[in-house]
């Protein structure tokens, strides 16, 4: 029988969680619109929604690790 993902509960690490095999619900089309936008944003959301793995992504991002966003929007985008 095939192991079915883990949700990654108390895990703000992207990397963590992609390298893991864990479930990530792909925000990056979101992200890539926030970045190209140019302007500030103020993340308030509620506690344990998110804002530290969206943080962690940004970094990923910015730092040039690719192949954690295989199978991502944001990486399917760029192949244009």
């Amino acid at each position: 029988m095939k192991k079915l993902p883990t949700l990654p509960t108390g895990n703000s690490s992207f990397e963590n969680i992609r390298r893991n095999g864990d479930i990530y619900v792909d925000k990056t089309r979101h992200i890539c619109q926030m970045i190209s936008d140019g302007k500030y944003f103020f993340l308030s959301r509620p506690r344990r929604f998110g804002k530290s793995l969206m943080v962690s992504t940004l970094k990923c991002l910015f730092k040039g690790k690719e192949e954690l966003f295989e199978g991502l929007w944001i990486k399917s985008k760029n192949k244009d």
